[in-house]
């Protein structure tokens, strides 16, 4: 069985990029991350996030 990220290098790379699209015009990125989540991982779209946008850490 080929891992998610193997099997759907391709669409996943152009769905990653779409998303942070989204993220730098400051569109709504819910879409984009449902659309993304059926070809990357949690994993894939966080770092493609956190490359955008940085780490969200919220203050204690």
């Amino acid at each position: 069985m080929q891992s998610l990220q193997q099997r759907n290098k391709d669409e996943a790379k152009a769905q990653l990029r779409q998303l942070q699209l989204r993220a730098i015009q400051n569109k709504n990125v819910f879409e984009g991350i449902m659309e993304a989540s059926k070809y990357c991982s949690l994993g894939q779209i966080t770092n493609a996030l956190f490359e955008v946008g940085g780490q969200y850490r919220r203050n204690m």
